[in-house]
């Protein structure tokens, strides 16, 4: 049984380096991994890879329309240059794609146009390269950011358009009421308010765990799946929630419904309190990590005095259990290894931030609920000079 199947295919791909033919090359790939054919890309349930040929480094040829990447965006997508001497691949997720190269003046966020070349693929990520070494890491990242948020990007890019985010000012007297926010989460996970509301989230979950874990296991997509069960939990419209229990239960189509991105999934007042909460899914098998929240949204909500903004992970394992843990976004574990993504934010953007799987599995496992408010205070101090 092969422990990892991109490293199975990046091992057979090296020891094709110098093999007669590109074709050559795809056929032996192809019959190995027993992949389908869709065109000019073949899959299979662990990846989807694009043979191309280049005759040089330089890797500008044209690889695949956009609108066809999206079809395998969910996949380790690999584009796998074959040269005369040696093969190279790279990761080619949207979330890796700088531009489109062959596009329409026809392209927008709602009429996907254009194809993109070898160029466009970025080469190195935040500072990790991207070769075969990184491929399975660069993924994981990926997996935190979905196809609408690198399309917005890649329109801006590629048509040299006004940026559409909002990028939120701050002035001397709304700073110092970020600055305080680490001590207002002190105060509300050291209160009885804190109880309160994961006791309300809880029962959510208890209420609809079945549902929850049949979600889990038949819904393939992840994204789909996480705004399910999230609505599940935390959605307004009891007709909806209604409709998808019943599509999840009969394992049928799901009904179309958009999932209102705003900061937080669940808004409590308390008598001294704002909250906001924002629910996370995580499989605990899958080493992803997590897209977190838009720093900007974030410092935009951290200027009201009251404000106190929470996480609250589900996490489900392989026996089907589920379990939770409410902790705020200053908890030291997540300070530490905080990751700013600012690639694909767009340039109106100070970026978001990405949660690191490993250590929001630990936190399911085993609370943790300490905030360090120096360490706090800093990290805020260095969003806010982004």
């Amino acid at each position: 049984m092969m422990s990892d199947p991109l490293n199975e295919l990046f091992r057979l791909i090296r020891e094709c380096n110098g093999i007669s033919s590109k074709e050559r090359l795809t056929t032996i790939v192809s019959k190995t991994f027993c992949l389908t054919k869709d065109r000019s890309v073949y899959y299979c349930a662990d990846f989807a890879i694009r043979f191309s040929e280049s005759k040089s480094e330089e890797f500008n040829s044209t690889v695949l329309a956009l609108s066809r990447l999206k079809k395998y965006d969910e996949l380790p997508f690999i584009v796998c240059f074959f040269t005369p001497n040696e093969n190279f691949c790279f990761i080619a997720n949207s979330t890796f794609l700088e531009k489109l190269s062959h596009s329409s003046q026809e392209l927008r966020e709602d009429n996907i146009r254009g194809s993109f070349n070898g160029t466009d693929i970025v080469k190195q990520f935040e500072g990790i390269e991207n070769n075969y070494e990184n491929i399975r890491r660069l993924f994981t990242i990926h997996e935190g950011i979905n196809f609408e948020d690198n399309l917005r990007r890649i329109v801006e890019a590629t048509d040299n358009i006004s940026p559409s985010g909002t990028r939120f000012n701050i002035n001397d007297s709304v700073r110092t009421i970020i600055l305080n926010a680490p001590k207002r989460a002190i105060h509300f996970t050291e209160s009885p308010d804190f109880d309160i509301l994961k006791a309300e989230l809880d029962n959510k979950v208890i209420k609809y765990e079945n549902e929850i874990l049949l979600a889990a296991t038949s819904i393939k997509t992840a994204k789909v799946r996480g705004d399910v069960i999230e609505y599940l939990i935390a959605g307004e419209d009891e007709s909806l929630r209604e409709s998808l229990i019943e599509a999840i239960q009969s394992r049928t189509s799901l009904p179309a419904f958009k999932i209102d991105h705003s900061l937080g999934d669940y808004q409590r007042r308390f008598d001294n309190f704002d909250t906001e909460t924002d629910v996370k899914t995580k499989i605990m098998i899958r080493n992803s990590n997590p897209k977190g929240y838009n720093l900007d949204k974030i410092l935009k909500f951290l200027s009201n005095e009251r404000s106190v903004f929470m996480l609250y992970f589900v996490g489900i394992d392989l026996e089907n259990t589920v379990d939770t843990v409410l902790i705020s976004i200053f908890q030291e574990n997540l300070i530490d290894t905080r990751r700013i993504v600012r690639h694909w934010a767009g340039r109106n953007s100070r970026g978001v931030l990405q949660f690191d799987g490993r250590i929001i599995n630990a936190l399911i496992k085993n609370p943790n609920y300490q905030i360090i408010e120096l360490n706090a205070h800093n990290f805020l101090q260095e969003i806010i000079d982004l």
